[in-house]
């Protein structure tokens, strides 16, 4: 008894997975292109604008953008070329893939804060062999 309810469950939760699904995932075009502009609007937001804001991008059109971001917009944002210093608007809607390159304030202070550790073990670790030899 048990096993055939248990079956009948099963049959029901996966004939109610296959109808209810395909309206959850079928979003039409244009949602998803919003949704992927909002995607790289956050992503530009989050790294900044400035030359350490590097990014690299690349357009509907199939053009690839390299350089930092230099202004950020409502509606789009600037990227640089850092060699020839042109400035290139880009909006958010024409970006199909985008990859910024830049550290955080934390993994900066950690990277100082470990420099700053081994310059000062080097030193101690000198200062007790200088004692051993003399």
């Amino acid at each position: 008894m048990f096993k055939k309810k248990l079956s009948l469950f099963l049959v029901g939760s996966l004939l109610l997975s296959l109808f209810a699904s395909p309206a959850a995932l079928a979003r039409t075009k244009e949602e998803k292109e919003a949704a992927l502009a909002a995607k790289v609007k956050d992503g530009v937001a989050k790294l900044g604008a400035g030359v350490d804001a590097k990014i690299s991008v690349k357009l509907r059109n199939k053009t690839k953008l390299k350089g930092y971001v230099s202004r950020i917009e409502e509606e789009n944002f600037f990227i640089t070329d850092a060699k020839t210093g042109a400035e290139t608007r880009v909006a958010y809607g024409d970006v199909t893939q985008a990859k910024g390159h830049n550290l955080s304030t934390g993994v900066i202070i950690g990277i100082a804060a470990a420099v700053a550790v081994g310059v000062t073990l080097l030193i101690i670790y000198l200062m007790i062999k200088a004692n051993e030899g003399g």
